[in-house]
C-alpha cells in the first residue's frame, strides 16, 4: 500500500513540475513574439484599414464588404466599411476619404465613382503617406500602390461575343449604362460595341446614361425601346442597370423580342436569368476584390511585396444552359446574401 502511494505522490510531483514548465516555455514563446514584432504579438495597437465603396445598398458591394471582413480578421486588421447611398455620390466618398485621413488609416482601400472626381482626394491621401489600393473602378492618380479589378474591357467583349453567337439577323441594340464618368463603366460599353461592330451585322446602337439606381435603369430602358420600338438587343452594364432593364422588359412584355446581356449578380438578376427577362449574366468576383484588396493593404503597411501593381479578378459568363453547375451555383450566390 505505502509503495502504491509513493509512486502516486511521485507521479503528481513530476506532472505539476512539467505543467510549471511547460507554462513558463509558453510565456517566454510570447515575449519572444512581442519582442520581434511577429504575428504573435498580444500587445499594442492593430493597423486601420478604410474599405471605400460605391454603394452600401447593392448585392455586389456587401459581397466586396464581406471580403474584406474575412481579410481583416485574418490578418488581425481594424477595417470599416462606407459607401454613399447611391453610385453617385463622388463627394461623400471625398468626404470619407479625408475622413479615412484624419483618423490616421494606415491604408485605403478604393472604389472610384468617379475617374477624375475623387482623383485629388486620393491624392491627398497618398501625400499623407498612406498607402492606397484601388478595387473595381479606378481614379486618375499614378500614386496608386495596387489595383484590383476585373478587365472591364474584355468583360464587356465577352458580353458581346455572347450576344451575337445568340441572336440572329440585324441588331439594333440598346446600351443602358450608368455614370459617364466611372472608368469601368466606359470601358465595358467600349468592349461590349467592338465585339457586337465586328459580326457586321449591326444596324444602329443607341446609348443611355442614367442614374446608378434601379429606377434610373427602368424609366430609361422604357425610354429608350419607346424611341426605337426596333431595338432587339440590350447591354445593362452593372447591377443596378441589369435589374432596371429587366424589369422594364419584363413590364412592356417584351422578353421574347428584347435579348439582354447584363452585368452582375443577386438573386433577383438569376431569377431573371431562369424565367427568360435576363439572357445573359456577366458575373464578376466581388468577394475577391474585397479580399484581395485589404490583403494588399495589409502587405504594404507592413512593408511587403505585393504580387502585382495590376491583378485582374475574374469574370464568368453565366447562361441558362450552365446556371446549375455546382461551380457557377457558387458563384451567382455570393457571401452575405
Amino acid at each position: 500500500m505505502r509503495s502504491k502511494e509513493h509512486n502516486l505522490r511521485y507521479v503528481v510531483i513530476i506532472s505539476a513540475i512539467l505543467l510549471v514548465a511547460v507554462g513558463a516555455g509558453i510565456l517566454m514563446l510570447v515575449k519572444m513574439a512581442s519582442d520581434t514584432g511577429s504575428i504573435f504579438q498580444v500587445n499594442g495597437p492593430r493597423a486601420y484599414v478604410a474599405v471605400i465603396g460605391k454603394s452600401n445598398t447593392s448585392a455586389f458591394w456587401e459581397s466586396v464588404s464581406s471580403g474584406a471582413r474575412a481579410s481583416a480578421a485574418e490578418y488581425n486588421l481594424d477595417m470599416t466599411f462606407e459607401a454613399p447611398d447611391n453610385e453617385e455620390d463622388f463627394e461623400a466618398q471625398n468626404e470619407m476619404i479625408r475622413s479615412a485621413i484624419a483618423k490616421g488609416a494606415d491604408a485605403i482601400v478604393f472604389s472610384a465613382i468617379d475617374y477624375n472626381g475623387n482623383a485629388d482626394a486620393i491624392n491627398e491621401a497618398i501625400e499623407a503617406g498612406i498607402p492606397v489600393v484601388i478595387i473595381d473602378s479606378d481614379v486618375n492618380s499614378d500614386g496608386v500602390s495596387c489595383r484590383i479589378m476585373t478587365d472591364n474591357y474584355a468583360a464587356g467583349q465577352m458580353a458581346g461575343m455572347q450576344a451575337i453567337e445568340d441572336v440572329e439577323g440585324e441588331l439594333v441594340v440598346g446600351v443602358v449604362n450608368y455614370d459617364v464618368n466611372s472608368a469601368n463603366g466606359q470601358q465595358r460599353e467600349q468592349g461590349f460595341c467592338d465585339a457586337i461592330s465586328s459580326s457586321g451585322r449591326v444596324r444602329s446602337v443607341y446609348t443611355i446614361n442614367c442614374l446608378s439606381t434601379q429606377e434610373s435603369a427602368y424609366e430609361g430602358t422604357v425610354s429608350l425601346i419607346g424611341e426605337h420600338p426596333d431595338i432587339n438587343m440590350l447591354a445593362a452594364l452593372n447591377e443596378l442597370m441589369s435589374l432596371g432593364s429587366g424589369y422594364a422588359v419584363r413590364d412592356m412584355g417584351l422578353q421574347d423580342e428584347v435579348s439582354i446581356y447584363a452585368f452582375d449578380s443577386n438573386v433577383v438578376c438569376v431569377g431573371m436569368l431562369e424565367t427568360g427577362e435576363i439572357d445573359g449574366l456577366i458575373v464578376q468576383n466581388p468577394y475577391a476584390m474585397g479580399y484581395l484588396g485589404v490583403e494588399n493593404a495589409y502587405k504594404l503597411i507592413n512593408g511587403l511585396p505585393i504580387d502585382s501593381e495590376r491583378i485582374d479578378t475574374t469574370t464568368t459568363y453565366v447562361s441558362s444552359s450552365n446556371m446549375y453547375d455546382i461551380d457557377i451555383q457558387r458563384m451567382i450566390f455570393m457571401f452575405g446574401e
